[in-house]
């Protein structure tokens, strides 16, 4: 049985999501930044973690999702099978990994952003940080247009790629002026996620862990 290491509101909701739309048993590990628990699986004392039962150890969210998918393939989450379908989810993930989960770092932690720590120096980064995630959010919203998903023509088809998205829109939502007004095809996305019964029993029960 796999267990994932997760901290409540971090980008570790997507595989914890993930596991259960696969609907296999899984143990699930609240575990807090840094901690020694976290730092026995994972050095850099990060989450997501994924630990299988043989002790194989796999860190990153994007490299765990698209595991979870191509080892899980009867869920059908990988988003396609093809050249152009892998390339596509492999297109998003790093999306979500390098452009929008980065864009939020600024946000989180100005100070890191810069040498002086005055509290006008790290306003004026925050709000350098909410443009760069308003032009994500926009490139995201574009693409999706009439999609019900991210990946997948027409209609689209829900995928690994989805559940990585929900919680950088959870963030946008909290963290941004206006949330995601701006971006009406985000929130339908965002809607239809959060309507999921699988989503909300991974929402309550990272709540309640």
């Amino acid at each position: 049985m796999p267990t994932l290491f997760y901290a409540t509101g971090a980008c570790s909701l997507a595989p914890h999501i993930v596991l259960e739309w696969i609907g296999e048993p899984y143990e699930a590990v609240k575990v807090q930044f840094g901690s020694k628990e976290l730092l026995a699986v994972n050095p850099a004392g990060a989450v997501p973690t994924l630990r299988e039962d043989d002790g194989w150890l796999l860190t990153q969210a994007g490299a765990i999702l698209e595991y979870l998918a191509a080892s899980h393939p009867d869920a059908g989450l990988s988003g396609g099978d093809s050249l152009r379908e892998r390339a596509e989810a492999h297109r998003w993930s790093a999306f979500f990994t390098s452009d929008l989960h980065a864009a939020f770092w600024p946000i989180f932690t100005p100070q890191r952003y810069t040498t002086d720590h005055s509290d006008d120096a790290k306003k004026a980064v925050v709000e350098s940080g909410v443009k760069l995630v308003q032009k994500q959010l926009g490139t995201l919203n574009d693409h999706l247009g009439e999609r019900d998903w991210i990946l997948g023509e027409g209609r689209g088809t829900r995928s690994v790629i989805d559940a990585y998205a929900f919680p950088m829109i959870r963030w946008a939502i909290r963290m941004l002026p206006g949330g995601i007004d701006a971006f009406p095809n985000i929130q339908r996305l965002h809607d239809a996620l959060a309507a999921d019964p699988a989503v909300q029993k991974v929402l309550a029960d990272e709540k309640a862990g």
